[in-house]
Parts: structure tokens; sequence; C-alpha cells
């Protein structure tokens, strides 16, 4: 399994920023997809899910209404599209799957600053 993270970088508050991870080594449509982040001095946390088949999602609180995750089947690929950023939205996001463990990608970085 390898999953590669791209699309972070520095954002003001307010601004978007659309996330993709590349997904190889597996059978990337029948497996559900997630993203979380972790932000310094803090856990990880799940942030956004999206299962196989019905792609349905699932919402951090804090996130609901802001982000949006998708996956394209075709392309082996998940997307977090992040809009109205938050300050206390600046962590590394992580994509992950998994069966009888977690697979993690090496991350980017969101950075939210004026």
């Amino acid at each position: 399994v390898k999953l590669v993270e791209s699309g972070g970088g520095l954002v003001q508050p307010g601004g978007s920023l659309r996330l993709s991870c590349a997904a190889s080594g597996f059978s990337f449509s029948t497996y559900p997809m997630s993203w979380y982040r972790q932000a310094p001095g803090k856990e990880r946390e799940l942030v956004a899910n999206i299962y196989s088949g019905s792609g349905q999602t699932y919402y951090k609180d804090s996130v609901k209404g802001r982000f949006t995750i998708s996956r394209d089947n075709a392309k082996n690929t998940v997307y977090l599209q992040m809009s109205s950023l938050k300050y206390e939205d600046t962590a590394v996001y992580y994509c992950n799957t998994r069966d009888v463990r977690m697979y993690w990608g090496q991350g980017t970085q969101v950075t939210v600053s004026s």
C-alpha cells in the first residue's frame, strides 16, 4: 500500500486548498479512505472519511460545511476540498486507509496564517 499526499501549503484565513492523495498497491475502490490531521502538540484526529461502494461520508463536527471529501476510483485518488480555512485548521494532514491495519501517507503541511 502506498499513499502520497499533495496540495498542502500556506493559506490565509478564509482561503481554500484542495488536498489530493494518490493511492496504489491495493484495490482502491473497495477500501474506505480517510483524512486525518495532527497539529503540534496534539493527537492525530480523524477529519473526514468516505466509504467504498455507497460513498457515504463522515466529517468531524468542526469541519462540517467547510470541508468536502471525495474520491475518484478511476484515478485511485481521494481529495479533501477545504474552504473557509481557520487558524485552527493548521496541521499536517494525512491520508489513511485500513484493512486489518492502518496505512498512512507521509503527510502534507497545511498552514493557515495571515
